[in-house]
């Protein structure tokens, strides 16, 4: 909900090192041995796999958005397919919602004690702690209502090697896309620093269509309905 501002590039710097350093999304936290690995990580849809799937796009926003505010062209169109909705961008750090040690004015000076969606309490979305993605507000250019889309719609994030499941849980300009909370992109080893972090390209949002969770915070409920929706739209159900 925020207004937001250009990457700084020595950010994008030390996001792609902490990138690079990750492990990769379908990497096992086991301490068992390599040859149960194949088997136990069977079901886990890759990065590889998703992309492939969001090749071509079927472009359904009227126009295009920009990826920052200080951004000369708007170039991103909104895509979609029968079961979900997709864009190609840049991850700027929503911090906005409940006030944490690592989401307050201090910390970002845009920071708002808001979300446009509630947890199941009432109460603003913790950003620190719930990995989602923002949308931008409904214009003539998309309305995310008009997809299949809310509060709690379940959403993959892809960047290089990693997909991480979510949910949509802020909105944020008209005129702008790309932009995820500070768990998410922590999630996917990109910089969650409101202020200098992020990824200045290379992240793909999918969004799937009539998909919403209960309690919208419910970080369990989202990853175990992202992968099975992740399967389907891969082919794999």
């Amino acid at each position: 909900m925020r207004t937001r501002m250009l990457a700084l590039t020595s950010a994008v710097c030390g996001a792609a090192l902490l990138g690079a350093a990750a492990p990769p999304a379908s990497a096992s936290g086991s301490a068992s041995g390599s040859a149960q690995e194949p088997e136990a990580d069977a079901g886990v849809v890759t990065a590889a796999e998703l992309l492939a799937e969001v090749r071509a796009c079927s472009r359904i926003s009227k126009g295009r958005y920009r990826t920052d505010s200080g951004s000369a062209k708007a170039t991103v169109p909104v895509c979609g397919t029968r079961d979900a909705v997709f864009w190609k961008a840049d991850m700027d750090i929503d911090c906005d919602g409940r006030k944490t040690r690592a989401c307050n004015r201090k910390t970002d000076p845009y920071f708002l004690p808001e979300t446009a969606f509630q947890s199941s309490r009432g109460e603003p979305l913790d950003s620190a702690a719930l990995p989602h993605v923002v949308v931008p507000g409904p214009s003539k250019v998309w309305d995310y209502r008009k997809s299949g889309l809310t509060g709690g719609s379940v959403v993959a994030v892809v960047y290089r090697d990693r997909v991480r499941y979510g949910v949509i849980g802020d909105t944020g300009p008209t005129g702008i896309i790309g932009e995820a909370s500070y768990a998410m992109a922590k999630s996917l080893g990109i910089d969650p620093d409101p202020s200098t972090g992020g990824a200045e390209s290379g992240v793909t949002y999918i969004a799937f269509k009539n998909s919403r969770i209960s309690p919208i915070e419910s970080r369990a409920r989202a990853q175990s309905r992202g992968a099975a929706l992740a399967r389907e739209f891969v082919g794999r159900s």
